[in-house]
């Protein structure tokens, strides 16, 4: 039955187009096609339908299971590393510019920006990408979803040993750069506005009462990373 519902959403159902696309993306023919199909629905996409969706939802559930998943991999990957070591490589790994990294290599913007009403950020790729995830778990259970996750997409996009010895948060190391030197510093969130419909945030760096430099990005934690990495460049901290 499994497999029937499967062929139909691929040569018959009216949705057999996302279907087909999601194919070569994913590597199968989804069972819940609507399910599926949710996951790439941003709530300020354009959409029609009674009840507007959103790939909210399937967000939460996509980021606890991804957590979960990847928290077991190292665990077991690293049998003799610390508690603090395993934090540092799942936070590496989950953090948002990491998932908004393997949405775009997974071509998960192809799909994306056919529901989009205005122009695609980097965010709503990552967004989209757990989502995803959460549909996987629905279709398949935590086992297979793990197996998934982990041939298919920690182990095909992801470098594991340069992460080891990567460190791309760059607000952390200002952070600690400014402690190291007497430098107080903050993260200012200069304006919040709307763009495509959707809430942007300006943020500055400020040091010792300097403003350094401004970034701005549909999410607040990106914005003081992308302003951190300006101030980073500017006092040659690296």
């Amino acid at each position: 039955m499994d497999l029937i519902i499967r062929l139909f959403n691929r040569y018959l159902s009216k949705d057999r187009d996302v279907a087909n696309r999601l194919r070569p993306i994913i590597g199968f023919t989804p069972r819940r096609i609507q399910l599926f199909k949710m996951a790439f629905y941003h709530r300020s996409m354009n959409n029609d339908s009674p009840k507007k969706m959103s790939n909210e939802r399937l967000e939460f559930l996509g980021d606890a299971i991804l957590s979960t998943i990847v928290a077991e991999y190292l665990f077991k990957k690293y049998p003799n590393k610390d508690e603090g070591f395993l934090t540092k490589m799942r936070s590496k790994i989950v953090k948002r510019q990491t998932l908004n990294e393997i949405a775009d290599k997974m071509g998960l913007d192809v799909i994306l920006s056919e529901y989009s009403l205005g122009k695609l950020s980097s965010s709503m790729l990552g967004n989209a990408f757990e989502a995803l995830i959460g549909a996987v778990y629905i279709e398949f259970g935590y086992e297979k979803t793990k197996n998934y996750v982990i041939k298919n997409i920690l182990m095909k996009y992801l470098d594991i040993k340069d992460l080891e010895s990567k460190d791309d948060n760059h607000k952390s190391q200002l952070l600690e750069w400014c402690q190291k030197n007497g430098k107080e510093i903050s993260f200012v969130t200069l304006s919040k506005f709307k763009l495509d419909k959707r809430d942007c945030f300006k943020v500055a760096v400020v040091i010792d009462g300097k403003e350094m430099a401004t970034a701005e990005d549909f999410n607040k934690k990106s914005a003081e990373q992308n302003a951190s990495l300006k101030v980073v460049a500017i006092l040659d901290i690296l």
